[in-house]
């Protein structure tokens, strides 16, 4: 019989992990028997301290072995030389790296067999017999032999001497011996697994470490895999209080997930949260690692995962027993059916009958009504479509629908008594709609975000359940006049979470159901849009933009009645959005529009800014989209709002609200700026943008005690301060200070009366500080009232009410740009106004650009088919209008220029032309950056000369001329060559670059060539323009003084020749007064040719760089 060696207790491991002697002492022997070694070396070595607490737990250790027969054999293990071993052992390890025994080792002395012959042998010959076995094991395994053997390890007998021999060893021959390569070796052999732990047990420091050693060399598949999970195990039952620990060690190295379950099955409460942590962590990996675990286990049918499952379904059948005696049922449901998705969408997992049963009956539960018996019902109408099949049999198909039917029935009472904003009957009707367009995409996306894992769904595993939706449950017009019949959503907003009525009615209008069967929809689109608070709801700008295209695009598949499309909102029920805002304001009366009705009347607008942003994103997108769309309507009449109307109301406002609350509106502020920059773009101008950021920096000042006093000002205060203007100026600062002080929405009430003092403000007698702070009041509005402002302004500036009452192009919000440039010439002398006048000149030159475009689109030309046709001349003649408008706003300017610089006499008068040179060159600046080619047509249409010098020092944009300039050199007309040639010197002059070097050599080469080809009248009158033109380029580039001086001395010679005979090269004067005026002539030219040798001179040759 062989003798049975005992496993290590966990009551013997924790008191040596203690060194508890007291503890040990009330054991049974053979309970102690596997931890005698290291209890006799500690009694018989001699200790490091002499204290008596040492003494004492010696004395206890040696009461303990005192008695126990096999203690003597241990203490003769303890007497072998190890040192004389070790050299042998050594000895006999270099002689094993050159040559393999097999068989009997007769290098151990024994010639009967190693059992036999470890029985006979003495004391240090059983150690050396028992160190070569285990180098003999080493060795196997290294090598890789499919089955590493001992004839003395694999017998149980010899297993406690082994142990004893081993765990001494362990101690004496450290540099032969570990214990992390003794329990690879050990491992192989059946009782390995025994003799590890029992090393382990009289080494418990190293516990940790040759766990985590063999977890980390653990291949569950592998060879020894098994034998390793053995060994795991026996050490965590060995030491159970290192469970939850070596458990954590598997998870961090992602190694032996069959001991982690087995493990975790040790604590059950504690399995659910554990598996749900694998699989819905946010480790990647690890969820990774696990579901492929899962996947292969499958296959093998490997028993950890077994287990798993059989817990798991006690807990549902358990929970579904109890469900009406749980408080919390919902919480445990939920868990459990968020961990069965998982386990099927991300591990693969295929349920068995037991737990398909099971899982039905608990998903078809009805819970209480609370918020969390909303989540539950929730999670189990995802469930039974991430899990078909928990509808695979009639039965069951049976059960969901009656579970459907019992949801839809009592969803109204349920919401409402879990005190939820959001409605299961929303989510019901939603996954309708998907199922009945067959988006199995967006239905996967749904429950997926429900979930809240990424699981893969399958359209033809959505078949049944798409069959209980669309035929048993919810038919589409069933849907469409179900929908139409929620209620909006109250105070909607983008923190409300869950699937609410506009999640269906978005889905419904995009795949035109409501218009399949005739549904009206646009009172419960206004209502939610009345009812729509910030933050905005991600889905109310796309139910806009859907509303929209089914009011003007037409279906696709051609099925739909055009007669019975949905109609726009009125503007009278726009009008209804806007009712409180102080900031409409409409260029020319409305016509009368309808009366609201008192459902109409009764419908509260929540939160106006977000109403009235939505509402304008609706006519913006309306108008934009009709105009896109006007061929593919077929000549259908469509409602359009007028101009007048649009630009009456706030927009620009609402935009910057929307800007400034930007998290607020985040899917609503782009769209709403893109459609405003296309078709509004003098209501997006940079410099406002500018303007206003500085202006919201600015308005960090505490601002209570002076709005207290703001509120008291009437608009007749504000009259009779700006009549005391020159009078009582301290008035007028004060009034226009409180103003500042003011938010532009409540400031725009005082923009009537400020407009019309506008002349007066901005006249010479009044102070600079006071126009600056009307400057400043007059942004203000125009950030709020852009267009009412300008012609009320240009009205207050002409000092009439009829010449800007009269629209261009039916724009009734708008003026014609060249009616802007219309003023009396006073106007231009003042920098304030020439601000002013030029803000709204580039705001109408932009609104008439976008103008134009959308008249080419309405007013289309169709052929015989009624296609559009393309027709290039309108399109130039489209072009040419605009460029037109634009070059000639800058020759008036620049004449303007011309105009202030001949009354220049004094210093004032140059300071105040300086300003205005600045406000100018700034406009036409920005004009040519923003159209390069403006800045060719202006030039090739040359200005008055004397502006050159002033636009070339105010427009830093000029240098771009340089690239062109040369071209106008090629016409023949003698004045564009003289502009040119006196355009170019001066842009020499300030860009001294390469390309001018160039452009400079050109022109001279054509003042030569024209020289020499002109009459004597003519060359003189050229001579006489281009000579200081000359001397700039000398001036810039000194290389060229030998080419000017050729030309002087070439030109001087002729006419000195031409003089001295009294004739030109054309004809002979025939009368001596014909000949005395010729030379009189020559000899003027003569001089100026001599002072420009002069001006060369001083300007080159003498100048100090040079040398």
């Amino acid at each position: 019989m062989p003798v049975k060696m005992y496993d290590v207790s966990p009551r013997v491991f924790s008191a040596m992990q203690n060194l508890d002697i007291t503890l040990l002492a009330s054991y049974p022997e053979a309970e102690i028997r596997p931890v005698l070694p290291s209890l006799v070396r500690m009694s018989l070595l001699s200790p490091l301290d002499n204290t008596e607490s040492s003494m004492e737990s010696r004395k206890q250790i040696l009461a303990v072995l005192i008695g126990i027969e096999v203690v003597n054999s241990i203490v003769s293990y303890l007497q072998v030389n190890y040192h004389e071993l070790e050299n042998d052992l050594k000895k006999e390890l270099q002689s094993r790296q050159k040559v393999y025994f097999e068989g009997q080792h007769h290098e151990y002395g024994l010639q009967s067999g190693i059992a036999l012959g470890f029985e006979r042998a003495d004391v240090a010959r059983k150690v050396r017999v028992v160190l070569s076995e285990i180098f003999n094991l080493q060795q196997q395994v290294a090598e890789q032999k499919p089955a590493a053997h001992s004839e003395m390890l694999d017998d149980g007998i010899y297993l406690e001497e082994v142990v004893d021999i081993l765990c001494i060893a362990l101690a004496e021959l450290p540099s032969l011996l570990n214990i992390l390569d003794l329990a690879d070796a050990l491992v192989h052999v059946p009782n390995g697994y025994k003799i590890i732990c029992a090393l382990v047990a009289n080494f418990p420091d190293c516990y940790r470490d040759v766990v985590a050693h063999i977890i980390a060399n653990c291949d569950e598949e592998g060879s020894d895999g098994k034998n390793r999970l053995t060994l795991l195990m026996s050490l965590s039952e060995m030491n159970p209080t290192q469970a939850l620990a070596n458990r954590s060690m598997c998870v961090d190295m992602l190694k032996v997930p069959s001991f982690m379950l087995k493990l975790t099955l040790k604590h059950p409460r504690d399995l659910t949260a554990f598996l749900t942590g694998l699989l819905l962590g946010n480790d990647q990996n690890l969820r990774s690692w696990f579901a492929v675990y899962i996947r292969s286990s499958q296959k093998r049918k490997g028993d950890a995962l077994n287990q798993v499952r059989v817990e798991l379904l006690k807990k549902v059948v358990q929970i579904s027993n109890k469900a009406s005696e749980m408080r919390d049922f919902n919480l445990q449901g939920s868990v459990l059916l968020r961990l069965y998705c998982a386990l099927r969408g991300i591990g693969g997992l295929k349920f068995n009958d037991d737990e398909i049963n099971a899982l039905s009956l608990l998903a078809t539960s009805c819970p209480q009504a609370t918020p969390s018996g909303v989540r539950f019902v929730t999670l189990a109408l995802c469930m039974l479509i991430a899990c078909p099949s928990l509808v695979s049999t009639t039965q069951l198909e049976n059960k969901a629908v009656e579970w459907l039917t019992w949801l839809i029935r009592e969803d109204a009472f349920f919401c409402k008594r879990s005190r939820t904003s959001s409605s299961l009957g929303e989510m019901l009707l939603l996954l309708a709609i998907h199922f009945h367009s067959n988006q199995i995409s967006a239905i996967s996306d749904m429950v997926c975000s429900t979930l809240a894992m990424k699981i893969p769904i399958r359209p033809n595993s959505t078949n049944r359940i798409k069959q209980l939706f669309t035929q048993d449950l919810f038919t589409e017009q069933v849907v469409a006049l179900h929908a139409v019949r929620v209620p909006v959503t109250p105070y909607l907003n983008g923190t409300i979470p869950g699937y609410l009525p506009v999640h269906c009615i978005h889905q419904l209008l995009k795949s035109r159901t409501f218009l399949k069967h005739k549904v009206p929809i646009k009172a419960w689109i206004f209502k939610q849009i009345c009812s729509a608070v910030r933050p905005v709801h991600p889905v109310m700008p796309a139910l806009v933009e859907v509303f929209v295209n089914t009011l003007i695009i037409p279906n696709p598949a051609g099925k739909v009645n055009i007669d019975h499309m949905h109609r726009p909102f009125t503007e009278a029920e726009i009008l209804h959005v806007f009712r409180t805002s102080k900031l409409t304001f409409f260029a020319e009366e409305l016509p009368p529009l309808p009366t609201e009705d008192d459902e109409l009347l009764n419908i509260e607008v929540s939160c106006p800014l977000t109403a009235q942003l939505l509402m304008v994103y609706y006519l913006l997108l309306y108008e934009d989209t009709r105009v896109m769309n006007l061929s593919a309507m077929g000549g259908r009449k469509q409602k359009d709002y007028s101009s007048n109307f649009i630009g009456g109301l706030p927009l620009k406002y609402l935009l910057q609200k929307a800007h400034h609350y930007h998290h607020d509106y985040l899917s609503l502020f782009h769209p709403l700026l893109r459609l405003i920059i296309s078709n509004y773009p003098h209501l997006s101008m940079v410099d406002d943008w500018l303007e206003e950021h500085t202006q919201s920096d600015g308005n960090h000042m505490p601002v209570t005690r002076p709005v207290l006093v703001v509120r008291e000002l009437q608009p007749e205060q504000l009259d009779r301060a700006l009549a005391n203007i020159h009078t009582k100026p301290h008035l007028v600062i004060r009034t226009f200070k409180q103003l500042l002080l003011l938010p532009p929405e409540r400031l725009a009430k005082y923009g009537q009366e400020l407009v019309q003092h506008m002349p007066k403000v901005f006249n010479k007698s009044v102070s600079r500080y006071i126009k600056d702070l009307y400057i400043d009041l007059w942004l203000r509005l125009n950030a709020v009232m852009p267009t009412t402002l300008w012609i009320m302004s240009l009205r207050a500036i002409n000092n009439t009410t009829e010449s800007i009452n009269k629209p261009s192009f039916n724009n009734q919000s708008l003026v014609e740009p060249m009616e802007v440039l219309s003023c009396p010439r006073e106007v231009f002398c003042s920098p304030y106004l020439l601000m002013i006048l030029l803000r709204i000149l580039k705001g109408s030159l932009a609104a008439s650009k976008t103008y134009l475009n959308v008249h080419m689109q309405q007013k289309q030309v169709m052929d015989k088919n009624g296609m559009v046709q393309t027709d290039a001349d309108r399109e130039e003649l489209k072009t040419t209008l605009i460029a037109s408008q634009e070059s000639a706003a800058v020759h008036i300017l620049l004449e303007v220029l011309e105009h202030l610089g001949s009354k220049v006499h004094n210093r004032v008068t140059n300071l105040e032309l300086r300003e205005i040179q600045g406000i100018i060159g700034t406009y036409v600046h920005q004009a040519f950056i923003s159209e390069p080619s403006l800045a060719k047509l202006v030039h090739f249409q040359t200005y008055p000369r004397s502006v050159i010098p002033m636009i070339v020092a105010s427009v830093p944009s000029m240098h771009i001329c340089i690239d062109f300039v040369h071209e106008f050199l090629n016409v023949t007309e003698m004045d564009k060559q003289i502009f040119t040639i006196e355009l170019t010197s001066h842009l020499v002059l300030n860009y001294s670059i390469p390309k001018s070097l160039g452009v400079s050599k050109f022109c001279l080469n054509v003042i030569q060539t024209t020289l020499s080809l002109l009459v004597t009248s003519a060359k003189c009158k050229f001579l006489r323009n281009v000579l200081p033109a000359m001397v700039r380029f000398v001036q810039t580039f000194p290389i060229l003084a030998d080419d000017c001086v050729n030309i002087l001395m070439t030109t001087g010679r002729s006419l000195h020749s031409q003089s001295s005979l009294g004739v030109n090269t054309m004809q002979m004067p025939l009368t001596e007064s014909a000949k005395l005026l010729s030379y009189r002539q020559a000899q003027h030219h003569i001089i100026m040719i001599e002072d420009a040798f002069r001006a060369l001179a001083a300007a080159v040759l003498q100048k100090a760089e040079l040398y």
